[in-house]
């Protein structure tokens, strides 16, 4: 049996997907060394980089074809967004041949801007149509759990995203939603 996936998956960057709070830690401007996988570095010399299992979870999704997110409220999207075309997803396992990928290149959707994620969540389903049940949303702040007054299922992500965390997160989901809904019961 094949378990099912959620169509969205969101992940909020800061102590999610990296160790730092890119509004405060880091600071322009931002560079990569030639190729260098999975780090970049900030104008004092600071390393932004992925946690451990990031890019294996970045693979899965992408070949599963679910759309991934970013929601983050940070106060600096542009050096967020930089951040994530400049760093560099070394490929799947196995695949050693191939080229490393932005990271930027996995997000289908990026709402990185401050604010209420109910705000970042309404913009989601607004651009994918996709119903609120449909969604899983990781990250660290418990404040953070409002979406699922939406629909949304939460994870929360105690210390950054690792292989456990992930598979814990899609487990609610599954127990939540065992079968495929077409639209939300609210409709919108």
């Amino acid at each position: 049996m094949t378990s099912r996936l959620p169509k969205l998956v969101a992940f909020d960057l800061d102590y999610t997907l990296w160790p730092l709070w890119i509004d405060t830690h880091a600071d322009p401007p931002l560079s990569r060394v030639g190729d260098t996988v999975n780090e970049v570095r900030d104008g004092y010399g600071q390393k932004i980089s992925f946690y451990r299992h990031v890019p294996e979870i970045l693979h899965r999704l992408r070949e599963a074809g679910v759309t991934i997110a970013a929601c983050s409220r940070t106060h600096a999207s542009d050096l967020a967004r930089e951040a994530l075309n400049l760093l560099l997803v070394p490929p799947p396992a196995g695949h050693k041949g191939e080229k490393p990928t932005p990271a930027a290149q996995f997000f289908d959707q990026k709402e990185i801007y401050p604010g209420s994620k109910l705000r970042h969540f309404r913009q989601l389903h607004k651009k994918t149509n996709l119903p609120y049940s449909e969604m899983l949303f990781f990250d660290d702040e418990h404040r953070n759990r409002e979406v699922e007054s939406l629909g949304v299922t939460f994870c929360l992500v105690p210390s950054g995203v690792d292989d456990r965390t992930f598979e814990r997160g899609l487990a609610e989901w599954r127990k939540r939603h065992p079968v495929e809904v077409a639209e939300d019961a609210a409709g919108d």
